[in-house]
């Protein structure tokens, strides 16, 4: 296959900054994925929020990551941003969007192949009708256990999620302290993780965003929780202060109950050598793997034991499976050979409608 530089747009959602000034998953990702592929050499075009940071070529979309301006309409700007990369599609060898659903539309026959990575959970009913209306786009799960609801539709491969390794310093954990990290949500339950915390004796930390939406569950049941001895609750942190947090912590306690499409809070807390204590929902079985490098607990009790089981865990194999699976080399020489797939696939339909 043609290893030559190819020339890939890359098309982030705007609610974040690439990378995110605080949380912000989807964008984080693409900006691993997007520095991973021009340190392999390829010219990458990223069309995001004009405070992002990157090596590719910035187009900005918006001035702003729409969340932190709170302003504007992120319907008409990610409209705009799939006209702009309809202008400019003639310059690409392959589109790629982060866009969830809302590209799958905008790119057809006429244009470079365009795939799209899904990133949000895909068991909600009203999604299946997108799916069907649109079946021949090659779509991307971030996990095997995502995709299980739509398990009919186009999927060109399964990449997991890689993080730059070297950005993650590996802890002692000394801090005496269980993490919380990431969103304050009923389906990722600060309060269960709270709760276990303290009928276990063990101090936790939890540094994580309110959204709008879950800001009446944080007030009337996170909290009343946080002023409880051994409850520390620091806010929204940055990349910076979440290194910090990981590397220092004992665990990761991510007692989530949802089906997660894929948890990239876990690999970052591998990554800095910090087991990972979890429930078996969504695409947890997928990234970590039972009593190596932390445990899948099905149910509170097995989660409540779990946490007097940290010590059995060895840091350094935490930061070896980061190492082996989840490095954001791997997952961009992943996409490069989805990418150079679709590719030859499409110039194959072109020389055979030309024949």
């Amino acid at each position: 296959m043609d290893q030559s530089p190819l020339r890939i747009a890359q098309l982030s959602p705007l609610f974040e900054a690439v990378p995110p000034k605080l949380y912000g998953g989807t964008e984080r990702v693409v900006s691993w994925l997007t520095e991973a592929l021009v340190h392999r050499g390829h010219h990458v075009v990223l069309f995001a929020s004009g405070d992002s940071q990157t090596s590719a070529e910035l187009v900005p979309v918006v001035d702003r990551a729409i969340r932190l301006a709170r302003g504007g309409d992120p319907i008409v700007s990610h409209t705009t941003m799939l006209g702009m990369v309809q202008q400019r599609a003639h310059e690409f060898d392959v589109i790629h969007s982060h866009l969830d659903t809302f590209a799958l539309p905008a790119f057809g026959p006429q244009h470079p192949p365009a795939v799209t990575t899904m990133h949000g959970r895909l068991d909600l009913p009203w999604l299946e009708p997108a799916f069907r209306v649109f079946a021949d786009r090659p779509l991307v799960s971030i996990s095997y256990s995502q995709r299980r609801p739509v398990e009919w539709a186009r999927w060109v491969a399964c990449i997991h999620h890689g993080l730059p390794i070297e950005n993650y310093p590996v802890g002692e954990g000394r801090g005496d302290y269980v993490l919380f990290l990431g969103r304050m949500s009923p389906e990722k339950r600060p309060h269960a993780a709270i709760a276990l915390a303290r009928r276990a004796g063990i101090r936790i930390v939890l540094a994580a965003k309110v959204d709008e939406a879950d800001k009446r569950y944080f007030e009337e049941v996170v909290e009343p929780m946080l002023d409880a001895p051994g409850v520390e609750y620091v806010g929204e942190a940055d990349q910076q202060q979440k290194l910090r947090l990981l590397g220092d912590a004992r665990a990761l306690l991510f007692p989530m109950f949802w089906p997660e499409p894929f948890g990239l809070v876990m690999i970052e807390a591998l990554a800095c050598g910090t087991p990972v204590i979890t429930t078996s929902c969504g695409a947890a079985p997928e990234v970590v793997a039972d009593g190596h490098v932390g445990f899948v607990c099905d149910g509170d009790e097995q989660l409540q034991r779990a946490l007097g089981r940290i010590d059995e865990i060895d840091r350094r194999a935490c930061r070896a499976w980061a190492e082996e699976r989840f490095t954001s080399d791997r997952a961009a020489r992943e996409y490069e050979a989805v990418y150079r797939t679709l590719i030859a696939e499409r110039h194959r339909r072109v020389r055979s409608a030309s024949a």
